[in-house]
């Protein structure tokens, strides 16, 4: 038997929230896509009359194919060529969910994102429907069949672990692009020293060129060694142009809320660079090349209104 129109409306009324969940829980757009719309065909095949709560029987659903897939995820990324970053997404893209608060932003962030691809599954998912959506830990514990003091205990683990990293500082989209430019400034000036000011003594540089585009398979760290790095990135070479196709556009950009370099050829995003910012300075730069991770941020890019690059790389 099939849906109503109204039980339809009831699970799109719920897709956002969905969506923004499992892109935090998975770091990947068209894997929430995926667990989404799995998540759409158990509600068609459930007597959804008998369901009281919709949107708490969608998000059980949801929560525990996110968890299959990161089990299998993992075991895929250990054989993945290189670095694994999570896939950007550009300023204004819906799947970045609520952003009222601290704890919402900084769970979307390119940064804790990738902290949290060290945490356990569960961890993992009772941080982000705490911090992101603030469930009640009752009702962390119904989704996760554990008792409430166990959704405690494991927000407090993950928590911690989180906070390993360092703390970000908070920008607005207008700072964030100023931080971009400055940062490009340097890059481009053709000596290592006015990067090496603006980055953390202990900053870190990583890629993920998925084994499709060259990429450095190991992250380095030391602001000397970042710098150099990054002034040999952005030196002009026909070894780069061929990479790539072409002369890409530079801009300043905003991606999981950080500052982001945003490199576009020819209408199709191909380099999303995210700055972690910290008070002391850019604590990480963490680039994403891998094509089959910018295909939605190519989408966003066309239709958003970005102006003029700052210059055209290579």
């Amino acid at each position: 038997m099939g849906l109503s129109g109204h039980d339809v409306e009831r699970f799109e009324a719920s897709r956002p929230r969905l969506q923004a969940i499992a892109y935090r829980m998975l770091g990947s757009a068209s894997e929430a896509e995926d667990a989404v719309q799995e998540t759409f065909l158990r509600w068609q095949g459930a007597d959804v009359d008998r369901v009281e709560v919709p949107e708490a029987w969608l998000t059980k659903v949801l929560t525990n194919l996110c968890l299959n897939q990161l089990t299998s995820a993992r075991a895929r990324r250990e054989t993945y060529v290189g670095e694994w970053l999570p896939e950007p997404l550009l300023a204004g893209d819906p799947l970045l969910g609520p952003a009222e608060t601290v704890e919402q932003r900084e769970s979307v962030s390119f940064a804790v994102l990738a902290m949290m691809e060290r945490l356990p599954a569960g961890e993992r998912a009772v941080y982000v429907l705490r911090e992101a959506f603030d469930y009640p830990h009752r009702e962390i514990g119904a989704i996760l069949d554990i008792s409430e003091s166990a959704s405690q205990q494991i927000l407090h683990r993950a928590k911690k672990h989180v906070a390993e990293g360092k703390a970000r500082v908070e920008l607005d989209e207008g700072a964030a692009r100023r931080v971009v430019e400055e940062f490009l400034a340097a890059a481009i000036s053709g000596d290592t020293q006015p990067l090496v000011r603006l980055l953390t003594a202990d900053v870190v540089s990583s890629a993920d060129g998925g084994g499709k585009i060259p990429a450095r398979t190991k992250a380095f760290s030391g602001a000397p060694a970042v710098a150099k790095f990054l002034r040999g990135l952005f030196k002009p070479s026909e070894a780069k142009r061929a990479v790539v196709g072409g002369e890409p556009e530079v801009y300043a950009w905003v991606a999981n809320g950080d500052p982001a370099v945003v490199a576009v050829l020819d209408g199709r995003v191909v380099g999303v660079m995210c700055l972690e910012v910290t008070a002391d300075g850019i604590a990480a730069v963490q680039n994403q090349v891998n094509p089959d991770k910018l295909e939605r941020a190519t989408a966003v890019w066309a239709r958003s209104d970005h102006g003029k690059p700052l210059f055209t790389a290579f």
